[in-house]
């Protein structure tokens, strides 16, 4: 894309998207007026949808603390990114190592655009654009391997994005790929939007699906997702509501959300 290229000349703004959605919800600015109208919809079905939201963001806030600064993980491969907001990955994992490597990969122009306008003068991050559904394409991505040593440790991250997958994909069997290729001691962090109500699942994911044109995948079971962390060892508390895992009570009572969950944890390959 040329530098200068206006972004409403590549992107389509009329259709609402996952990674904007969630950047409204999350008091971010890079939104549009279908996206706010999309938001405020899914808020009709699932009230609790932004609080859903700010406990995933502040899941991953804890997940890049305790790998990066209690794991030692100094590579972190964030699949389905999103938006840049506050405290990124890579300010996250920089902050706690200077010398921290991390990649962002989404299939979304905005994504790329903002963050390669954002990470222009990063030389240990990189914005690159591919689809989870694809993951050698993203493990086999020159730019990777250019800023990683795969012989190491890395965290890969699946921070919601799984339900975005559809059921025909397999995402246990997309997880699988990635953690198969990553060396001992790296780490897999996950969460996926789920309820055991069967008739939430079908309503939001059918919202969702329309919203979006298609791309979504699904609400699923939390047994569903238990299945995405098949033969890695899991950090403790293990699989949770990710507004639990390792919450902080200094910082006040965690949020909780009524008709769904972000359900998820850190496994660690053996």
């Amino acid at each position: 894309m040329n530098r200068h290229t206006p972004l409403s000349h590549i992107i389509d703004v009329t259709r609402p998207s996952v990674a904007r959605m969630y950047n409204y919800y999350l008091g971010g600015k890079d939104n549009y007026p279908a996206d706010r109208r999309a938001c405020e919809r899914l808020l009709e079905y699932a009230p609790s949808a932004q609080i859903l939201a700010v406990n995933n963001r502040r899941f991953l806030q804890r997940v890049i603390r305790c790998l990066a600064l209690e794991q030692g993980v100094r590579q972190f491969l964030d699949i389905g990114a999103g938006l840049p907001t506050r405290d990124n990955v890579h300010e996250m994992a920089q902050h706690y190592s200077a010398d921290a490597r991390v990649i962002y990969v989404d299939n979304d122009p905005m994504v790329l655009a903002y963050g390669r306008a954002l990470l222009e003068d990063n030389a240990n991050t990189a914005v690159i654009q591919a689809d989870l559904r694809q993951p050698d394409a993203i493990l086999d991505h020159p730019r990777l391997a250019e800023l990683f040593d795969l012989d190491e440790p890395v965290a890969a991250l699946c921070i919601s994005v799984l339900h975005c997958i559809p059921d025909d994909d397999v995402p246990s069997d997309l997880i699988r790929r990635i953690t198969s290729r990553l060396c001992s001691g790296s780490y897999l962090a996950a969460s996926q939007a789920v309820s055991e109500d069967a008739t939430v699942r079908r309503v939001i994911t059918g919202l969702m699906h329309d919203s979006t044109a298609g791309n979504w995948g699904a609400v699923r079971r939390s047994k569903d997702v238990d299945g995405f962390f098949t033969g890695l060892d899991l950090l403790e508390p293990g699989l949770v509501d990710v507004s639990a895992w390792r919450a902080d009570p200094r910082f006040g009572p965690r949020p909780r959300t009524r008709e769904w969950i972000e359900y998820g944890g850190v496994g660690y390959v053996p």
